[in-house]
């Protein structure tokens, strides 16, 4: 069995979805299926049952992908270690956000665990740039959210959080359960400096162009909020002031945590780090 086909299987074995692993893997549909089909036919058995929903492992392929996860693990160690005999100690990563996300805790303590003799350097990132420095080359790979521009890189999704908006605790629409983001069109929204990726700046804005003070990190956007009723808009789920309150929106799109670097990269610290990353996001 090769190396590159067993990661296939294990991708569709996490997803239980073969279109969601041909766009976690960043291939197509067809080749990904009949990479699987032959894996069956090495193995001499059906390692999915097929359903219009997605799949579901069979016993033989429960038993395969617990094997085919320690191998892929080895094969990650040996690669690491003729690296670090090589000279390649040390990994950056940045991190834009929560970085007490305990998707990151328990990241860094798998990640420790598995290679304790390389040296992890952290970069926080502000909001201005979603890839943390990666197209810049001072990260070697990113924990961030998405959408931004993916020109020349791999992004492999790590999670998908909810969306709320965040206001004053005093303001009318903080008691609501919900909104829908025309309900905010007469509010002034915070913007990101002139040059921040656009796709990035549209998904925090709604979609719309708006108007508004300029931030470049969380707590500005939170005090931009507090001072002047600005609408700012955050995951559910993380801690705010008392004098703060977030309102689920019911027609945003999800905002999702995802791993990103430079496509073509083949560090085996960075692949290494993604398999571990995707593995805690999930737990």
């Amino acid at each position: 069995m090769e190396l590159r086909t067993l990661r296939y299987f294990v991708a569709v074995a996490e997803e239980l979805h073969f279109g969601r692993a041909a766009t976690r893997l960043h291939m197509s549909q067809p080749p990904l299926s009949r990479a699987i089909k032959q894996l069956e036919a090495d193995v001499g058995a059906l390692l999915f049952v097929r359903s219009p929903a997605g799949v579901t492992l069979t016993p033989v392929g429960t038993v395969l992908l617990e094997e085919a996860r320690a191998l892929l693990d080895h094969a990650d160690r040996v690669r690491v270690r003729v690296s670090a005999a090589a000279g390649v100690t040390t990994i950056t990563v940045g991190i834009l956000g929560d970085g007490t996300d305990p998707g990151v805790s328990r990241l860094a303590a798998a990640y420790r665990r598995r290679h304790p003799g390389i040296e992890i350097r952290v970069r926080d990132a502000d909001l201005t740039d979603p890839t943390c420095g990666l197209r810049t080359g001072v990260v070697d790979v990113a924990l961030t959210r998405a959408p931004f521009d993916e020109t020349a890189l791999t992004v492999r999704a790590l999670r998908s959080d909810p969306v709320g908006v965040v206001l004053r605790a005093d303001d009318p629409l903080a008691r609501r359960d919900g909104l829908r983001l025309a309900e905010l069109s007469d509010r002034r929204w915070f913007q990101f400096p002139r040059g921040t990726d656009p796709v990035w700046q549209a998904y925090w804005n709604g979609g719309l162009p708006r108007e508004g003070p300029v931030v470049r990190a969380v707590q500005e956007c939170l005090q931009a909020v507090l001072w002047n009723g600005t609408v700012g808009l955050a995951p559910l789920g993380h801690d705010l002031p008392a004098e703060l309150a977030v309102v689920p929106l019911t027609d945003m799109a999800p905002s999702r945590v995802v791993a990103v670097w430079n496509a073509g990269d083949t560090n085996p610290l960075i692949r290494s780090f993604v398999e571990i990353a995707t593995t805690a996001y999930r737990n």
